[in-house]
């Protein structure tokens, strides 16, 4: 979390009565450990989402590209390239799902690192610190980053079937045909 407005919305200023210390006493602690460790089992939740999102789209591309496959020995490659199309389309909104799941992981685990700055120790931040909070790839390579490759995979993969089976004789002649009508 960057902005002291974003850490201000973190932080409610409890009312406290007359010579009451809720805000520093042993219930306000364990009632921020509580809220604590909720939200971190909620971002873990976050992070198997996206676990069992990327599985979703490997498999159904997978599928894709094998359907491809079974159709090519079949020597029925006709409307292969709506199929690739297809392919290309989810892959890139698997894409689009992996890059928002990013940012919500980071939004969620700086929200972490804010709330561990008011507990006794904070091992979230102090081991992001001992990967250089990702800058190292020698040390840490940010999973979001290495995922983020696999849906350009399949779009290239795609593309390369649409090609290769795109009627483009078809188009030409299409063209040809309305520009003829308009020209002579």
């Amino acid at each position: 979390m960057a902005s002291s407005d974003e850490k201000s919305k973190l932080w409610n200023e409890i009312p406290v009565e007359e010579g009451a210390k809720y805000p520093h006493n042993e219930k306000w602690y364990n009632h921020l450990l509580d809220q604590y460790k909720m939200y971190v089992e909620m971002a873990d939740r976050i992070s198997q989402r996206r676990t069992t999102e990327n599985n979703y789209f490997l498999s159904v591309n997978s599928a894709i590209l094998g359907f491809i496959g079974y159709l090519t020995t079949k020597d029925s490659p006709e409307y292969l390239w709506t199929l690739a199309t297809a392919g290309l389309a989810l892959t890139m909104l698997w894409y689009a799902i992996i890059i928002s799941y990013r940012n919500l992981n980071t939004a969620k685990w700086g929200v972490v690192h804010e709330i561990e700055k008011r507990l006794p120790i904070s091992p979230y931040d102090a081991e992001w610190d001992a990967v250089q909070r990702g800058r190292s790839k020698r040390l840490y390579w940010p999973i979001s980053h290495i995922e983020s490759f696999v849906p350009w995979v399949f779009a290239v993969l795609h593309l390369f079937v649409f090609c290769k089976t795109f009627p483009w004789n078809a188009l030409l002649e299409f063209v040809n045909g309305i520009g003829r009508k308009l020209f002579c």
